[in-house]
């Protein structure tokens, strides 16, 4: 598989992952699809996210692939100078995960204008096993299959 088509099928991967995800969790306890991708725009544009609709979810929809294609991006270029990453996908993979969840909860969010409320246990350990399996572990396998190493 080329470099290009990892990136891009990785990045959809795990953008539909983390999304459904997030989707089917939060859906459980009552929060609908379009206050999910809302959350998502407040990075942006902060509580007023939460008053623009439609359009603001798709906001942060895009900003979620969007950060989805960073994070299959990062990987993939760091695999090309440490092999290992793409050689030990299901080692590498999911302790990406756990860099990239620990990045965005406590320094992109916190940057940004979204609120940063305390997480009841159960909103912590779905993040974290979303990221260690839909988020580094993807990026991990399309590294893999870009630099055709065999497991």
């Amino acid at each position: 598989m080329t470099s290009l088509r990892a990136w891009a099928l990785g990045s959809l991967t795990v953008g539909v992952l983390d999304g459904l995800d997030a989707v089917i969790f939060f859906g459980l306890r009552g929060v609908r699809p379009i206050r999910i991708f809302q959350a998502i725009a407040s990075g942006l544009l902060g509580k007023s996210a939460f008053a623009g609709g439609l359009s603001t979810a798709l906001l942060g929809v895009g900003c979620h692939f969007l950060i989805a294609t960073g994070i299959v991006g990062i990987y993939l270029l760091a695999s090309r100078s440490f092999t290992v990453l793409a050689r030990r996908p299901w080692v590498c993979g999911p302790l990406y995960g756990l860099v990239v969840y620990g990045m965005m909860n406590y320094v992109v969010v916190p940057l940004s204008l979204a609120a940063n409320n305390p997480k009841p246990t159960a909103v912590l350990v779905n993040g974290l096993l979303i990221h260690l399996l839909g988020v580094g572990l993807p990026a991990a396998l399309f590294a893999r299959a870009a630099r055709r190493v065999p497991a």
